[in-house]
């Protein structure tokens, strides 16, 4: 099992005992994929929840740029709504596993078709 597939299971761990989801491990794998090599870094692989300027980025880069979605108010609620569910609480929220919670919640899975 090479390291990005260890990955990838961390992250279902994440969303089957943290978030209470079953994951999809195959659009899980391509959300995965799509991080490119920031899974591997310890810094780019989580996101800090509690700074706005980081959520900005989520809504920009991954909801915006990667989605194709266009600026309103719903993807900051989803991207709010999606930190709930992995427990505001959680140090750790690891960047593929709220990009597979938003992609999941905007039914955006044929981006990764």
């Amino acid at each position: 099992m090479g390291k990005r597939d260890e990955w990838i299971e961390k992250y279902a761990d994440d969303l089957k005992n943290k978030c209470g989801m079953t994951p999809d491990m195959d659009l899980l794998t391509k959300v995965t994929i799509g991080c490119g090599p920031s899974i591997y870094n310890a810094d780019a692989q989580t996101v800090a929840s509690s700074q706005q300027s980081e959520l900005e980025l989520v809504k920009e880069n991954f909801l915006m740029k990667k989605l194709g979605m266009t600026d309103s108010p719903e993807l900051m609620d989803g991207i709010n709504k999606a930190v709930e569910t992995y427990g505001k609480s959680e140090r750790n929220k690891y960047r593929a596993v709220l990009y597979y919670m938003l992609t999941k919640h905007f039914g955006k899975e044929s981006v990764y078709g």
